[in-house]
């Protein structure tokens, strides 16, 4: 492809990092592409006040990258697959999911303490429906904490003693993309907290009509085993 690639992303660390992570594969089949990308905020950037419980399903944090899509500013849109809304916008499919890197959430506490070592009415933080039905199912003396934000901004829920969050839950997968594996206190067994099916993936969505972008990935599909095509 001669002309320089536009992926179109999210503005914080983690979806830069999760650029790099495409960019290094694209790069493997096609040595000395150029990319470019496009950083777009979106509602969810925009509001850190509405629980994600209230939006789930939605194109709350993908929306604007979307629209982006649609009206042609850039190639390709790059999203959390787990981010994706209940159904994307006419004319747009999903080209490929990314395998996930670690599909787990995980457990980051205040003083080291597994999930069955947290106190009776332990505060736990979590913006997640899904985590807060799986976490009160497993004991009901939790205290489930609606917090919103960036992973940093999360961790800093606990290292702030007056906070009074004792711990949070968040995706392995971010952590490990931020280079934070050392702040994770438990992977949580999935017995206990069933995660989202597409943690820790990513997901590719382009313009159903884009012949050129749909074979430029399927080429990386036939080379990298790493990919999974939903098409």
């Amino acid at each position: 492809m001669g002309r320089a690639f536009r992926i179109g992303t999210r503005t914080s660390l983690l979806a830069l990092r999760q650029v790099e992570e495409l960019a290094g594969i694209l790069r493997k089949s096609y040595p000395g592409i150029k990319l470019d990308i496009v950083s777009i905020d979106t509602a969810g950037d925009k509001d850190q006040e509405t629980p994600i419980s209230d939006i789930e399903g939605s194109d709350f944090f993908t929306g604007e990258i979307d629209e982006a899509l649609l009206r042609g500013e850039i190639d390709i849109a790059l999203h959390s697959a787990k981010d994706l809304p209940d159904e994307l916008r006419p004319g747009l499919e999903v080209i490929f999911t990314t395998e996930s890197i670690d599909p787990f959430d995980c457990l980051v506490s205040k003083y080291g303490l597994k999930l069955d070592e947290l106190p009776r009415e332990a505060r736990i933080g979590t913006s997640s429906l899904r985590r807060k039905t799986q976490l009160k199912e497993y004991r009901d003396d939790f205290q489930i904490v609606d917090i919103r934000g960036n992973i940093g901004e999360r961790l800093r829920l606990i290292d702030n003693n007056e906070s009074r969050i004792d711990a949070i839950v968040i995706a392995a997968a971010g952590l490990i993309r931020l280079g934070l594996e050392d702040r994770m206190t438990q992977r949580i067994p999935l017995e206990i907290l069933r995660p989202h099916p597409l943690q820790g993936s990513l997901a590719v969505v382009g313009r159903w009509n884009d012949v050129e972008s749909i074979r430029f990935f399927k080429k990386i599909e036939s080379q990298q085993g790493e990919f999974q095509v939903k098409r």
